[in-house]
């Protein structure tokens, strides 16, 4: 599997389960403090092939993401769920971490970004879904996260991904619905 973009990654570990996972180049941050010369390479690649972020399913990783986004308007985003991301010993989360498989499942379900996006999905929406201020709301969250290919997102952000991402009311009406399905199977 080739990609076309090149995948913004945290570190070279990242880059080498990436490579055994596609055929891709990447970009290394090397860490959250984004230089300069990084964030203009990464700006190079997003005129010239676009751009994925990949990065860890943890606080470090998700800032890296906000910082390149913000620097590098019009990136593509992949996802992998804290569950595929995790060592064989448990004590280490990141994308050097995950399964061939996981990666290559990563980047076929690539959100793109919207800039100006129009709000589908209401603040009332996540509240009326059990997403905020819930005893189960972080789980749901989570799960919705994983069901819609967007990542783990505490409220606020989970709703600016649905926006930036263009999750229609349909999409979200029926991630919710299977999340649901699934807390009453449990």
């Amino acid at each position: 599997m080739k990609i076309k973009e090149v995948i913004v990654v945290e570190g070279r570990d990242d880059t080498v389960a990436i490579q055994r996972a596609v055929n891709a180049d990447t970009i290394e941050t090397n860490g959250s403090a984004i230089g300069e010369a990084v964030i203009h390479r990464i700006q190079l690649a997003q005129v010239r092939r676009g751009v994925i972020i990949l990065t860890d399913p943890d606080y470090p990783g998700e800032r890296i993401r906000h910082i390149v986004s913000q620097r590098v308007p019009g990136c593509k985003h992949a996802f992998l769920p804290k569950n595929d991301a995790i060592s064989k010993s448990g004590n280490d989360l990141g994308v050097e971490n995950a399964s061939p498989e996981a990666i290559r499942l990563a980047l076929a379900n690539v959100k793109q970004e919207f800039e100006n996006p129009q709000e589908e999905i209401t603040w009332q929406d996540l509240i009326d879904g059990g997403l905020i201020g819930g005893s189960q709301s972080r789980d749901r969250r989570e799960r919705i996260g994983t069901v819609l290919k967007i990542g783990y997102a505490n409220g606020k952000q989970l709703h600016k991904r649905l926006h930036v991402f263009q999750i229609t009311k349909e999409e979200f009406s029926q991630a919710l619905q299977q999340v649901l399905e699934e807390e009453n199977n449990d």
